[in-house]
């Protein structure tokens, strides 16, 4: 059982975590036609703008209340009230989210009362779908944001439902935590659709940030599912929350509509996807298909490949929470030890992972550490370049943000296909350091008897 303490600086050198209200309007990107609004400075809004569209290299809606000091002091009704109506006259949504920031959370605007105030003066907003979440960023991190949010839409779209009502025994929710990529999300849809079961993802980021390329321009998002879709998830026979920031939702669900939840923690590696497949050919009722017993075994042989060359390597990971035992854990399973790793926020978890102390820390922690303890990978998000560079071990990008390499929306870690991926990787990447530093060279030759160096023929 791991050690879970808190860094006891003053202040963050190199934060690893981000902030909730992102975490939050990420959750709401994978609705369609939505329009996040953070309540806050414009500042809090164009910072996160930035990390997305980085991350995803593309169009990224996103809108601000654009609190002023003089707003902030006197209360944000104006401005929350005239960001509605313009992003509701001028953009067309299907659904605004709001979610708050540290400025107006200190300020202590009541944003909820604001919104049943513009309800009353404004009738053509009377049964518009406007959800309020509560995310300061001057606490908590990127997965709490997004697992209060995916909460929060159970509890305002879903339609309630009777708990001993029929249901339709072939659909499935399905509720992904934020460590999941547009990738990963369709390999599960693709697994989910091999066992005649039809997913319903809260939210879709496969349908809005998986990078093509819309007919026609909308200022608002370009795919996800629609809010008539999650009116109607309590009419699934089950719910699949993946990830332990999800049971909340999950428990929300089933509270409003009687539908029941399984909960997977981890999606990567061998015996997690062997639970997941035996789930769904049990509610299912059909058997694994053959194309999985394939890539079992092809992940199992990955696996005996690849251990050769992570097995007994010594890791630094700085993820958040679910990330971090997702990660962890596989590796673990691989024969590496994890000897250094940090994350962004307290969660149930974190006592599980494969290490002997987790740090609630930043980026500078986890620098430290890895220096301390000699590790000799290091896997974060991009922010952690510069100190892999003055470590001078290979770094392996995981998390949000990703903005110095392309694809980060495909990378796909779950399932035995994405399994398999990942972990060929991380192997290539520890092969590749290995020749660059170790493989002997014309320069390195030398004699057997005396020791001496011998000069390289020179060419004329």
């Amino acid at each position: 059982m791991a050690i879970v303490t808190t860094s006891k600086k003053a202040c963050a050198v190199n934060p690893l975590k981000m902030s909730q209200p992102i975490g939050g309007a990420f959750a709401f990107m994978g609705l369609r036609g939505s329009m996040p609004l953070l309540h806050g400075s414009q500042g809090c809004t164009s910072f996160g703008l930035t990390l997305f569209v980085r991350h995803f290299k593309e169009a990224v809606p996103l809108q601000t209340t654009a609190m002023s000091e003089v707003a902030t002091v006197l209360g944000g009704y104006e401005n929350v009230e005239q960001a509605i109506l313009n992003i509701h006259n001028r953009t067309k949504p299907e659904i605004i989210g709001i979610c708050s920031t540290g400025v107006t959370e200190t300020k202590g605007d009541d944003v909820e009362g604001f919104i049943r105030l513009v309800r009353q003066k404004h009738p053509q907003l009377e049964k518009f779908p406007l959800v309020y979440v509560s995310t300061p960023d001057f606490k908590d991190a990127f997965q709490d944001g997004w697992e209060k949010t995916v909460a929060r839409m159970v509890e305002l779209l879903v339609d309630p439902v009777d708990a001993a009502a029929p249901r339709d025994a072939s659909r499935v929710n399905v509720l992904p935590g934020c460590h999941l990529t547009p990738g990963d999300l369709d390999e599960l849809r693709t697994i989910f659709e091999d066992f005649g079961l039809k997913p319903s993802f809260l939210p879709d980021l496969a349908g809005s940030l998986d990078g093509h390329i819309p007919d026609e321009f909308t200022p608002t998002t370009i795919g996800g599912i629609g809010v008539d879709e999650i009116a109607a998830m309590g009419q699934a026979a089950w719910t699949i929350a993946i990830g332990a920031q999800m049971r909340r939702a999950a428990e929300a669900m089933q509270a409003r509509t009687g539908t029941p939840f399984r909960l997977f923690e981890r999606l990567c590696g061998l015996l997690p996807n062997d639970e997941f497949v035996s789930f769904l050919s049990e509610i299912s009722g059909k058997p694994v298909p053959v194309k999985y017993r394939r890539q079992r075994g092809q992940l199992a042989d990955a696996m005996l490949d690849a251990h050769f060359h992570i097995g007994g390597r010594k890791l630094a990971i700085g993820a958040e929470p679910d990330l971090l035992f997702d990660l962890s854990s596989m590796l673990h399973e691989m024969g590496a030890q994890v000897t250094a790793a940090v994350t962004t926020t307290l969660s149930p978890v974190l006592e599980r992972v494969k290490t002997h102390e987790v740090l609630i820390g930043d980026l500078e922690d986890l620098e430290e550490l890895a220096k301390a303890r000699d590790c000799d990978l290091l896997i974060t998000h991009s922010h952690g370049r510069q100190a892999a560079s003055r470590l001078k071990i290979p770094f392996y990008r995981a998390g949000f943000p990703m903005f110095d390499r392309l694809g980060a929306g495909h990378q796909t870690s779950v399932g035995y296909r994405g399994s398999r991926g990942l972990i060929f990787d991380i192997a290539n990447l520890v092969i590749g350091d290995r020749e660059e530093n170790d493989q002997p060279t014309p320069d390195t030759w030398r004699t057997t008897d005396a020791g001496l160096q011998v000069r390289p023929p020179q060419l004329h």
